[in-house]
């Protein structure tokens, strides 16, 4: 996983081409297929803040965290544009303590899949599992390993590595294949899945 100083000269450069200004297809219908979806949510690696607006229009109390200032900033400047109440932090979710836990929805476009190692996954499902309420939603998009590519790209998994990874604590609810928006000419290949926490 790139460390902060890279994370802010990547926004500070426009060097974005996952974020296209639009919420996400994949979490706008999931949060439209689940009406009873509301409360307290947690959105990991908010960048410049535009799925966690368009969650707070539709009702969420919203807390995204960056480890990018120079994204918490943007995202801050674009709710105050809109009259969105969020909350934007700069932390980094795997060791600084979450506020506002417990959620009742987590949400994230490709951090799980960044966290480097088998170790660093584990913490990092640990933690989500840790700050969200009972019967819980982690809704995930993280990059294919079905899809063959050269070059740079986002970090890919396969789908038995996401299993082995997430069942102890989550119920996997969906985990499908799907085309990730972007301001790249060929979309990328991601799965998305829709887990929910398992009694401790």
């Amino acid at each position: 996983m790139r460390d902060k100083k890279q994370w802010d000269e990547r926004y500070e450069q426009d060097n974005l081409p996952w974020d296209t200004g639009h919420p996400d297809t994949h979490l706008v219908r999931t949060v439209s297929s689940w009406p009873k979806l509301a409360g307290n949510l947690l959105e990991i690696g908010c960048g410049t803040g535009t799925n966690s607006i368009w969650l707070a229009e539709q009702g969420f109390q919203v807390t995204g965290l960056d480890i990018s200032s120079s994204a918490i900033g943007i995202a801050k400047e674009r709710a105050a544009e809109k009259g969105v109440d969020c909350r934007f932090l700069v932390e980094d979710f795997l060791n600084s303590p979450v506020g506002n836990a417990p959620f009742t929805f987590v949400f994230d476009r490709g951090c799980f899949h960044s966290t480097v190692g088998e170790e660093g996954r584990a913490k990092f499902v640990d933690r989500v599992a840790s700050c969200l309420d009972r019967d819980g939603l982690w809704f995930s998009l993280m990059g294919n390993s079905d899809e063959v590519v050269e070059g740079e790209g986002p970090p890919r998994l396969s789908a038995t590595e996401i299993a082995t990874r997430v069942e102890s604590a989550f119920e996997i609810l969906k985990l499908e294949s799907c085309l990730l928006e972007s301001r790249s000419p060929v979309p990328p290949r991601f799965w998305q899945c829709l887990l929910r926490v398992r009694e401790g």
